[in-house]
Parts: C-alpha cells; sequence; structure tokens
C-alpha cells in the first residue's frame, strides 16, 4: 500500500513536472514568437492635451506601461515621442499588442511603420524668379530672408557653395531648432547663417535593421551628411545662395540659385542610402520641424501605388495634417510612376502635391551617320572626346561567342531596349565597345554624363531612322560628338514623362496633382568633386515649389496654407512663359489635363495677388474627414474635441478645394464654392465658363460684388450631362475675372456614369 502510493505520488510529481515544463516551453515559444513579430507602430493620439512637451511624452509612457506591465518595458519599446507639432508616438509591438492598443480609449488610431522612397542654373529664369525685376515676389521679399525652409530628405552637403552665407543677416529670432554634430559633420564648422538647422534621425531605421544596420558598408554616415546627394539638391533647389558659373562639366553653365536664394535652410535627415525613409523618423522629424519654426515643409519623398486608405491610415498624411493646421503649408512630390494614370501620391487635400514638367532646355548629343546624315541623342550627356566615324554593329546580330572574340571592341554598339532587357551599358563596358547607341521609350530625364564611353539614348523614330542606314550601308559607321545645351526656342515645354498622373486613387472628388513645376534636368549642388550635377523627378519639382511658397509666406504671412495652395492653382499657366501649350509626355503626347499637371504650370509673377482664393480652415478639412468616411472617433481625437459628423454626411464635391473634379455624373447635382476676395475692396467678379465636352454649366450668382462689408461669397455650380453613355473625363475651366487685372481659373474635370458596377 504504501508502495502503491509512493508510485502513485511519484507519477503525479511526474505529472506535474512534465506539465510546467510544457507550460514554460509553450510560454518561451510564445514569447519568442512574439519578439519575432514585433514591428514598429505608430500610435496616434491626436492634439496634444498638454502644453509642457514632457507631460505629453509622460502620458505616452503611461499608456504603453498600461499595456506592456511596466516603466522599463515600455522605456524598451518607445521609439519617438510625438510631442510638439501633434501627439503620439513610434514604439515595437506585435501584432496582438498593437491590435489591443488600438482599444484604448485615447488612441486615434496604430498604424504599421512603413518605408517611403525618395520621389537651378535655369528654373528661376524660365519662371521669371530674377533679383533683376524691379518688382515682384523675390524683389518684394528680400529674397526670402526671413524665411525658414525645412527639408525633409537625406540630409545636406554644407561645404556646396549654395550654403554660404555671405550678405546674410541675423538668423530669424524666431528659430528654435538646432544643429547636431555626428560622423564628418561638425555643428559648430558646418552651420552658419544659411544652413541653420541640421538633425538626422535613424531610430526607425536600426529597428526595421534589427539593430543591424551597417552604415559604414552601405555608404552612410550616422550625421546630417548627405552622402546620396538628394537632399542637396533639393535644398539648393529651393534655397540655394547664388553661385555663378556653375555648371556640371561645363553643360547647363550659368548661375545656380534656389527659388528662394536668401531663405534659410533647416535640413532634417530622414532617408538613407538606397532611398530608405522610415515613418516613425519621418514623423519624429516633422514633430521638430513645426516646434523649429519653419515656414514649408519640403518633402520630395512619398509612397506608391497602393495608397494608403483613409486619412486616419496614413503616418505621412496625419503629420502633415498637424503642420497645416499651425500654419506651415506642406510641399509634396507627386511620385516618379507616370505617365500611367492613378498613379500620383500624397495626396490628401492640405498637401500641396506638385508634377514635374521640363523646360525650354534640352542637352543633345549629335551622332553624325556615315552618309553625313545628323541625328540627335537626348536624356545622357557625354562630356568626353569625340568617337571618331567607326564601325557600327547591331546587339541582336552578336552573340557570346562574338562578343568572347572582340568582334564588338572599337565599335559603336547599336540596340533596341525594351522592358526586361538586358543592362546593355554594363554588357558594353566589359567588352570594349567604344560608344552605344540606345533606341528606347523616351522618359524626360537625364543620365549622369560620362567621359569615358558615350551611352546615347534615341526614341524609336530615330531608332528605325538608324536601323535603315545600317541595313542599307555597306560599311556603317557613326562618330558620336560630346553633348550641348541649347537655351530657348523651339523648345516647348512638356509633362515629364515620369510624374505621376491623376486621378487621385482614394478620393477621386480631389484634384491631385494640385500643381506642376520644372523637374527634369534640374542642375544643382551634389555632394561630388564637381560640386553641381544634373537630377530629374518630382523630387526635383516639389523644392521649386517650396521655395516660392517660402516667398510668398514672407509677403503674404497672414494667409492660410489653403489660401497659399489656392493663389499657386488659379495663378498657374496652361502655356509655358512663352505661350506655347504644354503637352503631357505619355503613349502617346497629348495636350495637358489637370490630371497631369492640376492647375497648371507655377507662375511666381502672380502668385502673390490672385485677387480671390479658395480658402480652408478647419470647418472644411472637418468636411473632408466627414465626406471620406472617417469615424466620429478618430476626427474627435484628431483635432482634440468631441465632434460629430453631421447627417446626411456631406458631399466630397463641396469641399473648398480650387477645383470641380466630378468622378460619376449621371444627373443634375449642385456644388458649392466660397471664395475670399484678398484684392481690392469694391472688385466684381464675372463668371466665364469653358464648360467640358457635353456638359452643361449654370453658375450663380454669375457675378460677385464684394463690397466694403463683404469679403467671402459663396456660389453655386449647376451641373448636368447630355451624353447618353458612360464617357471617360472631360475638362474645362470656371474662371472669375475683374475684367482682366485678375483671372482666378479653376480646372474642371467631369465623367459621366450610368452606372459604377463594383463586382
Amino acid at each position: 500500500m504504501e508502495f502503491s502510493s509512493l508510485i502513485v505520488s511519484n507519477h503525479r510529481k511526474h505529472i506535474a513536472l512534465v506539465f510546467i515544463c510544457l507550460v514554460l516551453i509553450l510560454k518561451i515559444a510564445f514569447v519568442s514568437s512574439d519578439n519575432q513579430e514585433s514591428q514598429i507602430y505608430t500610435v496616434h493620439l491626436g492634439e496634444r492635451q498638454h502644453d509642457d512637451p514632457k507631460l505629453v511624452t509622460d502620458s505616452h509612457h503611461d499608456i504603453l506601461r498600461s499595456l506592456l506591465g511596466s516603466k522599463k518595458a515600455s522605456r524598451e519599446s518607445m521609439i519617438y515621442s510625438y510631442r510638439h507639432g501633434f501627439s503620439g508616438f513610434a514604439a515595437k509591438l506585435t501584432p496582438p499588442q498593437a491590435r489591443e492598443l488600438s482599444e484604448h480609449p485615447d488612441v486615434v488610431h496604430v498604424t504599421r511603420s512603413k518605408y517611403m522612397k525618395l520621389a537651378t542654373t535655369r528654373v528661376s529664369d524660365y519662371l521669371g524668379l530674377t533679383r533683376t525685376t524691379p518688382t515682384g515676389l523675390v524683389h518684394e521679399t528680400d529674397m526670402g530672408s526671413g524665411a525658414i525652409i525645412g527639408i525633409l530628405d537625406t540630409g545636406i552637403w554644407p561645404d556646396s557653395k549654395s550654403f554660404s552665407d555671405n550678405g546674410l543677416g541675423p538668423i530669424p529670432a524666431r528659430w528654435k531648432g538646432k544643429c547636431v554634430s555626428g560622423e564628418w559633420f561638425n555643428a559648430s564648422s558646418n552651420c552658419n547663417r544659411k544652413l541653420i538647422g541640421a538633425r538626422y534621425y535613424a531610430k526607425g531605421l536600426l529597428e526595421n535593421y534589427n539593430g543591424t544596420y551597417d552604415a559604414a558598408e552601405k555608404g552612410e554616415v550616422m550625421s546630417p551628411l548627405d552622402v546620396t546627394g538628394h537632399g542637396t539638391h533639393c535644398a539648393s533647389i529651393a534655397a540655394g545662395s547664388f553661385v555663378q558659373d556653375a555648371s556640371f562639366l561645363g553643360l547647363g553653365s550659368g548661375t545656380a540659385r534656389g527659388s528662394a536664394p536668401r531663405a534659410r535652410i533647416a535640413s532634417y535627415k530622414v532617408c538613407w542610402s538606397k532611398e530608405v525613409c522610415y515613418a516613425p523618423d519621418i514623423l519624429k522629424a516633422m514633430d521638430h520641424a513645426i516646434r523649429d519654426g519653419v515656414d514649408v515643409i519640403s518633402m520630395s519623398l512619398g509612397s506608391t501605388i497602393p495608397l494608403d486608405f483613409e486619412v486616419d491610415r496614413s503616418d505621412f498624411a496625419i503629420g502633415a495634417f498637424h503642420a497645416v493646421m499651425k500654419g506651415i503649408p506642406v510641399v509634396c512630390a507627386g511620385g516618379n510612376d507616370g505617365p500611367h494614370s492613378q498613379t500620383v501620391s500624397n495626396v490628401a487635400p492640405w498637401i500641396i502635391t506638385v508634377a514635374a514638367t521640363t523646360m525650354d532646355r534640352e542637352f543633345f548629343t549629335p551622332i553624325t551617320l556615315g552618309n553625313n546624315v545628323t541625328v540627335l541623342g537626348q536624356e545622357s550627356l557625354y562630356t568626353g572626346k569625340e568617337v571618331g566615324f567607326a564601325d557600327i554593329v547591331y546587339l541582336e546580330d552578336l552573340t557570346k561567342n562574338d562578343f568572347l572574340a572582340g568582334k564588338a571592341k572599337g565599335k559603336i554598339l547599336f540596340a533596341f531596349q525594351i522592358e526586361n532587357s538586358l543592362d546593355i551599358e554594363e554588357y558594353a563596358k566589359s567588352n570594349g565597345v567604344v560608344g552605344v547607341i540606345i533606341a528606347s521609350n523616351p522618359y524626360d530625364h537625364i543620365a549622369p554624363g560620362t567621359t569615358d564611353i558615350p551611352y546615347v539614348y534615341v526614341d524609336f523614330e530615330i531608332g528605325m531612322d538608324i536601323m535603315l542606314y545600317f541595313k542599307t550601308a555597306k560599311f556603317p559607321k557613326a562618330k558620336i560628338s560630346p553633348t550641348k545645351s541649347f537655351v530657348g526656342r523651339p523648345f516647348s515645354t512638356k509633362v515629364a514623362r515620369f510624374s505621376s498622373r491623376g486621378p487621385n486613387s482614394i478620393s477621386p472628388a480631389i484634384l491631385k496633382p494640385d500643381i506642376a513645376a520644372p523637374g527634369s534636368g534640374i542642375l544643382a549642388a551634389v555632394p561630388s568633386e564637381e560640386g553641381y550635377g544634373f537630377k530629374s523627378g518630382t523630387s526635383m519639382a516639389t523644392p521649386v515649389v517650396s521655395g516660392i511658397v517660402a516667398l510668398l509666406r514672407q509677403k503674404r504671412p497672414d494667409w492660410s496654407p489653403a489660401a497659399i495652395r489656392s493663389a499657386l492653382v488659379t495663378t498657374a499657366l496652361q502655356t509655358d512663359p512663352f505661350g506655347e501649350p504644354i503637352s503631357a509626355e505619355g503613349s502617346p503626347r497629348k495636350l495637358a489635363s489637370p490630371f497631369d499637371f492640376g492647375g497648371g504650370l507655377v507662375n511666381p509673377g502672380k502668385v502673390a495677388d490672385p485677387g480671390l482664393v479658395y480658402d480652408m480652415g478647419y470647418d472644411e478639412y472637418v468636411h473632408y474627414l466627414c465626406s471620406a468616411g472617417y469615424e466620429n472617433k478618430s476626427i474627435s481625437k484628431l483635432l482634440g474635441k468631441i465632434y460629430t459628423c453631421p447627417s446626411p454626411t456631406p458631399s466630397m464635391l463641396d469641399v473648398n478645394v480650387p477645383s470641380i473634379t466630378i468622378p460619376y455624373l449621371n444627373e443634375e447635382i449642385i456644388i458649392t464654392r466660397t471664395v475670399t476676395n484678398v484684392g481690392p475692396v469694391g472688385s466684381v467678379y464675372k463668371a466665364v465658363i469653358e464648360a467640358p465636352l457635353g456638359i452643361k454649366l449654370q453658375v450663380g450668382p454669375e457675378t460677385l460684388e464684394f463690397g466694403p462689408n463683404t469679403k467671402k461669397i459663396t456660389f453655386t455650380v449647376k451641373v448636368s450631362t447630355t451624353h447618353r453613355w458612360n464617357t471617360d473625363y472631360n475638362f474645362g475651366s470656371l474662371t472669375w475675372t475683374d475684367n482682366g487685372a485678375h483671372n482666378v481659373r479653376i480646372p474642371l474635370s467631369v465623367r459621366t456614369r450610368f452606372s459604377n458596377l463594383k463586382i
């Protein structure tokens, strides 16, 4: 009996021990699983509930501690506390923890961290931003000497001449930012009265690499120093100082300067090598920029399709919202995924979204064939010696053995490049060719220059001309001359092929992009021996507009970001500065529409005096949030006060943006807009309508009279269609004119849809 009891007792102990071991194993497994699944999440809490930043951060730790169980766990989890422009934090959480935290009563929403990607000697003259003009925005603002432009990018190269502070006065007294030292960057010697702020943000980057990010291995430095050149290029486009005789190996020679050449620069490094930019780092930089006192935030980066749905899921847009609510315009790149439609990014209605155009400057590389016919290559720069007449070989005629036997050596390689084809340039470089001619689709960008082997791009039409010569000549030859630059007519402006297009894929009734600016083949500062280089992209167009916005904030300090956006759109050019129509590069090329360039090409000569503006503030943004289906709880947290959307839900068509976009028209509708007079008292405006094809428009009232006591007037637009079938978008405009002194034009985009089938 005792023996039996002992067996039972030991058996029970064994079972208990096994059970305890299983629990421990499972617990370890779950903990390990959680650790493996830990990711960075951004927790949005809306408006700050305290003015003291320390109290804001303490409240963030309180929320995390309630989830994680201890102060230590909270400190280890938190990466950033956003406590200046808005309230929120970034933390390492598992998906279950993130879901649990999203139910917290103080939390607006929780989003998983994502990364963004990085989306001038001629520009200022082309746009009329010259210091010699006795009047105008540049002259009237002392070239922006009191403005501060916040550049969120890859950092800055402080040794560039574009960031000299010669002739600048003291740093604006309102500036609260600072310069931070790091690798190869000394704050005391690298910052000056031009570059007044330089910081870097890497916590999000490091966490995404689980602490294994090797900066040196990736060619990076942990400091505000720019090693890729993107941020330096953008900063000098926005606010570069005057630098005479700037060029890239003699090309594009002239005086380099930014849109606001005396404005101050605050650099926030949020992007790293290989164009990696993490949302927590971007948000912290925006938080600091709001506190620091910048006049405009310039961000040449963004997401790609598919974009985040709804405003409460976009880290980027939420940060911009808080900046705008504090009176700071946010200017963003529209993206480089054109010419396909519905590819534009940064589409929130409080963001100024920029498309890219070419200018009246082109770079051509002459190719002279053996029959003395000269054709012009584009989109690549060659600054070496002329390649004399050499035999042409066609890539498709060559085998691998031919290359191995040296049959291409000393010759000019000719090829047609299509998607997914081999890297012709690399293929040629290793086989001793003296030049390469590549026929491809045009992309409206300038490839980096070379001094060894010329790589010359031609379009397919010219490619076929070369092919015809190659097929008919007994001994086909060609010579390639160095690239030459040409300025002025007959080169007209077009929306660059790479520039992302509308319509807006999230809210089709909100027109995007808003405005266009030169962004193709822009010469600006880079961290290299040459000092200046060419880059293309909406990234380059964005700081052009940011500099103009900085000037405008100096000229019109009482204007809201929405009023500034309206002035940009309503004064924009639909032709280039010389009166030629602006086309849109694509397949095929066509006249540009609002989905290509928004209101049109930015017009700094008119933007400070638009006459009327379509303004937006608290009420208008809430109108949008409600019309977009944003929850009352989320809106309340975002605004810092209880808010309930009206019933029925307001129409997005009535959001007071400077455009009218109707994605689905099948019956008569009435749209409202409100304009604010920023011109002379007593102004009288009359409506001029250019109706889209097959669309009937009636404006009421047709005349707007702004007396001494009338600052704002609301008008309606009655819209109906004569089409009996579904159509694509047709375009027109509505202009309020006071006999030509001001022509306040907004674009109209209307699509007839009798059914919108969603299966």
